[in-house]
């Protein structure tokens, strides 16, 4: 049992080892540099991608933790220092350092960029030892235990050891080269301590952040290529803890336990780095300290009997936490940038190696507080004594040069005695081995006495044996070597043939792969252009249907229009015919009217002159009181008469200005009719034209397609020629109405043909994109007719407004005519009545007067008046009859023409309707054509993607008959000839004497010697 535990602790405890991969820095991401770091945290592992000699090969590295470029502080703290830090507060020594390249992020791990923030909490940032010291300060205060801190902080530059934590007042004395380094000692124990090394007593954290600031505003830092602040030596930050607890029994007692927190210079490549002069130095120094640290991991993996400690004071620092009683963390930081490369790998390497070492740690023996009072009280006395010494002055001194020379000389002394302690170690190890092998050489030796003795005799008989066994094995040899020739002959064929038949099988390997991915390829585009194909004549059938709608419906609007046009014109026909009736009676009864006045006129003129003549007697003595009668008489009637003629023109301008509105109106409105008529044909025309053209364009380019898919080299010139020729007949046939338009698609579709017969040979691209063009044609040409179709319309709405309003104007005038021609009427009827009751009034002023010449021409009076009042009846009846047949005929002309527009304008509204509604019904189809367009060959549509299997051509060296037959072996009797003439077969020269005296001559050795042809 005991065997078994010492066994056990002998095993040791693996070193911890953790990986970071620090993010790609910002001139990394500027330059795109390649990453070559993946990070699996779950499994722990590290892959690196490394390309050599063209191969890609993949090395994996496993670790206790690994933590990737997105992993946080706190992420590695609370994974991996947290327990450190309790095993330190339960007295175990442990130490963190991170090792690796510079840049790579280890003073950024260790210190963080951050001390405290403003809350009193750590920042984000904060790295491992702020972090270890709120932890610590946190358990020990919540533990409620008596305790002190010390911390010690130094900084390891060019192999000289230098205090952070010295007092101000020497720093400031004394520059960096006048400031003495400090001496590294040996404690007795094993261990090492640094003579004249400040050590300070904190209480709270943030005592410990204001060392570290200070500390580390010392440390020396440089800014090269790789790193803006990089550090230029190594630091060691160590936290001593001491806390009391109390035994059962009541005694106290004190666990001790210390924390290293070293942060290493990065090793770095100078060529890459930019160092120079006394950077370059510093570079030097710093790779070698780290090279030596490599060589202690490695002697500590491989068990070697000599560990290089003391060839740097690095290594001499970390001597116990590597292989000694203390429990250590390796932070291994590395870059992802391929940069990087060589120094990741190298990391990789030696943190692989590491985690072989094995520590022994042991918890801190535990002092009883009385012991470490009376080690106290004993070094007070010691410092004491020295102290009364220096004073009385009967102490040693010595000059200070010879001070360090001595300190020098006794510390190569030392090292030369560890040297050579090692060195007598391995020497007793190796005398201790040669005397076991000695001992077991005399055994042997008595052992082969006895036995030579019987194999003596033994040897004689096989002598005899021997010799002859000698001369048939110089003829054996004989046949073997003849025979080996020509196995080797025929190996040497067997091989050239296996490498030729090795050579063809890879040829024909990769032959079988290029006829499978052309099969695949060919597989491929022949269920494209099936699908296409599909697609085309789906497409096809989908647009000659969806344009036979829309000529239908175009051809049913077309005769729809036309037929309420010719009703129209009709109606326009028999209105202009019943209005020129009208006119014609209106005119015939006022030339009726105006004859019958003027014959009434000349009767009453023939009947007063009749009376003058009769009555001349009577009248010629009245002729000087009627004379002035007569004449305002005749001027009286002569100015009614003037009057009336006045009236009756204008009455008669009246009606020709009214016959020439309404011959106006209705030339108008055949005019506008016609040109209706004539715009509506030419758009039907255009219309159904560009359908037509739509029509053969899609079955052109259906046909297009079809011919392309089945083979695209054989019909480029045809192609060219039919589309071109296609081209000038859809010229000719839209000539009339899309001229321009036509010549710009015919100038798109030269230039597309011209560019795809140059262009269609390279590569099956372009197909889709000259259909896509043609697709872009059609729905130019689509979108032109369905601008022309709304233009029409918007024309034919306006047409009919128009016409609508012009109607309503002319009625207006018409109404006003008829009203002036009804008040001129009025105005002559009163004017006539005016003048009859003159000529009355005059006649009642002029009776006085004439009564007595009245009595006499009694008779002839009577019958002038009987006949006057019969004619002015007669002419006032006829008036009237002419004035109420005048009225009568206008209104009827004046309800007719109500009629007519109201007929005119149900006729333009249904015609306004009926092409909204064709409108809309060609925009819906329009519409719906574009959406199968678009759905057809813009998406359904599918193109070759190349998918960079397909085989590219290249040449097959194929080996001739002639080279075949050379690598044949020769013929079997041609080679043992050619073995014979090289070689001659050997000859038993003379007779052997054995030992024995007896004498063997050839002729008594038989021939063992087998025939070649048997054995072959």
């Amino acid at each position: 049992m005991g065997s078994r535990h010492d066994k056990d602790k002998d095993k040791g405890v693996n070193v911890q080892v953790l990986l970071r991969c620090r993010p790609f820095s910002e001139d990394e991401l500027k330059s795109n540099a390649p990453q070559v770091i993946s990070c699996y945290e779950h499994r722990r592992e590290v892959t690196v991608c490394q390309n050599i000699a063209t191969k890609q090969i993949d090395r994996t590295f496993t670790f206790d933790k690994v933590f990737g470029p997105t992993s946080q502080q706190k992420d590695l703290y609370d994974q991996a220092v947290i327990p450190i830090v309790h095993e330190v507060l339960d007295g175990f020594n442990c130490t963190i350092f991170a090792y690796g390249q510079t840049g790579t992020g280890k003073t950024y791990t260790m210190e963080g960029s951050g001390r405290k923030a403003k809350n009193g909490e750590l920042p984000p940032d904060a790295g491992v030892i702020p972090r270890a010291v709120q932890q610590i300060f946190d358990t020990l205060e919540s533990q409620h235990a008596e305790y002190s801190v010390k911390v010690t902080f130094l900084e390891l530059y060019n192999e000289e050891i230098t205090d952070l934590l010295a007092p101000e007042e020497f720093s400031k004395v004394m520059d960096d080269k006048q400031r003495k380094p400090l001496a590294l000692m040996e404690d007795g124990k094993g261990g090492v301590l640094v003579r004249g090394l400040e050590e300070e007593i904190v209480t709270s954290a943030n005592e410990i952040y204001s060392l570290l600031d200070r500390g580390s505003a010392k440390r020396r830092t440089a800014e090269t290529l790789l790193n803006k602040q990089s550090s230029r030596s190594h630091s060691i930050f160590s936290i001593t803890i001491h806390i009391k607890e109390a035994t059962p029994e009541g005694e106290e007692l004190i666990k001790c336990g210390k924390l290293n927190l070293v942060d290493l210079a990065g090793s770095e490549n100078i060529s890459r780095s930019g160092a120079r002069d006394s950077r370059a130095r510093e570079a030097g120094e710093i790779n070698k300290s780290l090279l030596t640290l490599g060589r202690v991991i490695t002697a500590l993996v491989e068990h070697l009997a000599h560990i290089p400690y003391r060839d740097s004071k690095l290594t001499r620092l970390l001597r116990d936490s590597l292989g000694g009683k203390t429990k250590t963390c390796i932070i291994a930081t590395v870059s992802p940038s391929v940069h990087c490369l060589e120094e990741t790998l190298s990391t990789l390497d030696y943190a692989h190696r590491a985690k072989n070492i094995k520590n022994k740690p042991e918890v801190n023996q535990k002092m009883m507080k009385s012991a470490l009072i009376k080690d106290l009280y004993g070094e007070i006395e010691r410092l004491k004594a020295e102290v009364n010494a220096a004073r009385d002055k009967n102490g040693i001194y010595l000059p200070r040069e010879r001070f360090y020379q001595d300190e020098v000389e006794k510390k190569a002394k030392d090292d030369k005695i560890e040297v050579m302690e090692y060195e007598l170690e391995a020497k007793d190890k190796q005398i201790e081995d040669v005397q076991e092998n000695l001992e077991i050489h005399q055994k042997q030796y008595a052992e082969l006495a006895a036995k030579m003795e019987a194999t003596q005799k033994a040897l004689e008989q096989c002598q005899e044996a021997l010799v002859e066994a000698n001369i048939n094995m110089k003829h054996a040899q004989y046949t073997i070597s003849q025979h080996e020739y020509v196995i080797e002959a025929q190996q040497q064929a067997e091989t050239s043939l296996a490498t030729q038949a090795a050579q063809l099988r890879s040829e024909l390997e990769n032959a079988v792969t290029d006829v499978s991915g052309l099969f695949a390829k060919l597989e491929r585009k022949n269920n494209l252009e099936a699908g296409n194909r599909q697609l085309v004549e789906k497409f096809q059938t989908m647009l000659s249907e969806q344009m036979h709608v829309v000529h239908n419906t175009m051809a049913g609007s077309v005769t729809a229009q036309q037929k309420l046009l010719h009703k129209m014109e009709l109606q326009l026909q028999g209105f202009m015919t019943a209005k020129d009736q009208s006119v014609e009676q209106l005119k015939m009864k006022l030339d009726g009217l105006r004859s019958t006045y003027l014959q009434q006129i000349r009767s009453l003129h023939e009947v007063v002159s009749t009376h003058e003549t009769g009555s001349s007697d009577v009248l010629q003595r009245l002729n000087t009181s009627v004379s002035t009668h007569s004449s305002e008489l005749d001027q009286l009637f002569a100015r009614h008469v003037v009057e009336a003629e006045l009236v009756l023109k204008e009455l008669l301008e009246s009606l020709r200005e009214q016959q020439r509105e309404i011959t106006g109106l209705a030339t108008q409105q055949r005019e506008a009719a016609r040109l209706n008529l004539d715009s509506t044909r030419s758009i039907s025309r255009v219309v159904l034209d560009t359908l037509q053209t739509l029509y053969s364009g899609a079955l052109d380019f259906a046909e297009n397609v079809e011919s392309s898919s089945s083979a695209h080299d054989q019909s480029l010139a045809q192609l060219a020629e039919a589309y071109e020729e296609q081209a000038k007949q859809e010229k000719a046939l839209l000539m009339e109405g899309i001229a321009e338009m036509l010549s710009q698609s015919m100038t798109r579709k030269v230039d597309l043909v011209t560019s795809r017969v140059s262009k269609l040979r390279e590569t099956t691209v372009s197909e889709a994109a000259e259909r896509k063009a043609k697709i872009v044609t059609f729905q130019e040409v689509t979108s032109s007719a369905k601008e022309k179709v709304e233009v029409f319309v918007k024309s034919s709405e306006e047409a009919a407004t128009e016409s609508a309003s012009l109607l309503t104007l002319k009625h207006e005038r018409m109404d006003e005519l008829l009203e002036i021609c009804v008040k001129d009427t009025n105005k002559a009827e009163q004017q006539w009545k005016a003048a009859s009751e003159s000529v009355q009034q005059f006649e009642r002023n002029y009776i006085p007067v004439t009564t007595s010449l009245i009595n006499e021409g009694l008779e002839a009076n009577q019958f002038l008046v009987a006949r006057s009042a019969a004619l002015n009846t007669a002419v006032e009846a006829d008036i009237e009859d002419g004035t109420v047949a005048a009225f009568a005929l206008i209104e009827d002309t004046r309800q007719y023409e109500h009629e007519a527009a109201a007929g005119l304008q149900s006729i333009v509204e249904a015609q306004s309707h009926a092409a909204a509604q064709l409108e809309s019904s060609h925009n819906s189809n329009v519409d719906e054509l574009k959406r199968i367009t678009e759905q057809s060959l813009g998406v359904d549509y599918q193109d070759d993607q190349p998918t960079g299997s397909t085989p590219s051509k290249r040449t097959i060296e194929v080996p001739s008959l002639a080279a075949i037959n050379s690598l044949r072996t020769p013929a079997m009797e041609s080679l043992v000839q050619e073995f014979r003439s090289k070689h001659s077969p050997p000859e038993m020269e003379g007779r052997l004497k054995l030992a024995n005296g007896k004498v063997i001559t050839q002729a008594d050795v038989r021939d063992f010697r087998i025939p070649l042809t048997t054995l072959n």
